[in-house]
């Protein structure tokens, strides 16, 4: 890496660490390109360098976020193993309660666009992963329901756990989803 794409990067990562403070403390919406600017210690120009606005940063937070997630998912290969399923959920709850962009979105009116948008991605992701599955689930259509109805309940999961501010143990929301995963899905999968 040269210079410049060092600089760059420096810089692209002080702009997304001074947003991921600020929304701790402030509102989506409240939040400023000055905001960024003092908390991150750049110039205004190096903000409009690496973007157009703040609702373009929030926008690649987004993406960024749910390409964490993507590749969490595919580190996850269902066995019917308690321990590694918990593992797995444990890695994906801590990693909700650890970033406060995700887990403010679920708390904010802006939760609806980013779930809207992370649906879609979860849409295209169980598609390409029934066409690439090489175990031999029942059916295509079959492997793509149960995917996204674990998708589902696991998002619907960790939502409430954030809107209830993290109060339950990791540990415990990661069992739970283990559980439901290994009883409710992983038979249903294969025959």
């Amino acid at each position: 890496m040269n210079e410049q794409d060092e600089r760059y990067s420096t810089a692209e990562e002080a702009i997304t660490d001074a947003f991921l403070l600020l929304i701790k403390d402030k509102d989506y919406d409240k939040i400023t390109v000055s905001d960024i600017v003092k908390k991150s210690g750049i110039v205004r120009s190096t903000f409009y360098n690496h973007y157009e606005s703040v609702l373009d940063l929030i926008n690649a937070v987004e993406d960024k976020t749910i390409d964490d997630i993507f590749r969490l998912m595919e580190s996850f290969h269902p066995k019917d193993d308690h321990e590694l399923c918990k593992s797995y959920f444990l890695a994906i709850c801590n990693y909700t309660k650890d970033n406060p962009f995700l887990s403010g979105l679920f708390k904010s009116p802006r939760g609806d666009s980013f779930m809207e948008k992370t649906m879609d991605m979860f849409h295209r992701y169980v598609s390409e992963t029934g066409r690439n599955e090489s175990a031999k689930p029942r059916s295509r259509d079959h492997f793509t329901f149960l995917l996204a109805g674990t998708i589902g309940f696991t998002v619907g999961v960790l939502h409430k756990w954030s809107a209830e501010n993290f109060e339950s143990p990791a540990e415990d929301v990661a069992d739970v989803l283990a559980q439901a995963f290994l009883t409710g899905v992983l038979p249903f999968l294969w025959d």
